[in-house]
């Protein structure tokens, strides 16, 4: 008669779609916010990174800063959905989160992949990665933004960032409950 499509219901398949969109719709307010404070496209021009609802906050980096480093990133997802990471919550692969051995948990990086220059910011709550010669494992999601391709393994650059403030923007990357 029928066939079962899959193991994962019909409500979690949503509402990780749901998350996904949430932290898509979060990003895209943040990464507008700070490209319209800063210059099209310029080789002098400072990347300002900054919240989408605060024009008047200072850079907090600019491309002529020194780099925190510039390595190896790689990702990790499914196999390890919803085990618990070195800060205590689940990992989620959907949220923009990266594992680092030495930076203090909670911490904000910008992650720039030099390929292709798209970047992304992350929350540091896990440690690793285990390869020593890799700085640090991104998220499935944080991975996708940085359109890592082949095995996944790309050359980047982490500029260490202030911590975003609580907007309503930030508030929509935590779905409802």
């Amino acid at each position: 008669m029928g066939t079962t499509l899959g193991t994962i219901e019909p409500n979690a398949k949503l509402k990780r779609i749901h998350k996904f969109v949430l932290n898509a719709v979060a990003l895209g307010a943040l990464v507008s916010g700070s490209m319209a404070a800063s210059a099209p496209t310029g080789g002098d021009h400072p990347v300002i990174v900054q919240s989408a609802l605060r024009a008047t906050q200072k850079p907090a980096v600019t491309k002529s800063s020194k780099p925190l480093a510039i390595g190896k990133a790689s990702w990790y997802g499914k196999y390890f959905d919803g085990k618990p990471t070195a800060s205590g919550e689940p990992y989620d692969m959907y949220e923009l989160t990266a594992a680092h051995r030495t930076l203090p948990l909670g911490s904000w990086v910008k992650v720039t992949n030099l390929r292709n220059r798209r970047w992304v910011l992350v929350r540091i709550n896990d440690r690793g990665p285990v390869p020593l010669e890799r700085i640090i494992d991104l998220s499935y999601s944080a991975a996708r933004i940085l359109r890592m391709s082949g095995q996944g393994i790309a050359k980047v650059r982490l500029d260490l960032v202030r911590a975003p403030e609580q907007t309503s923007d930030m508030a929509m990357l935590t779905p409802p409950r």
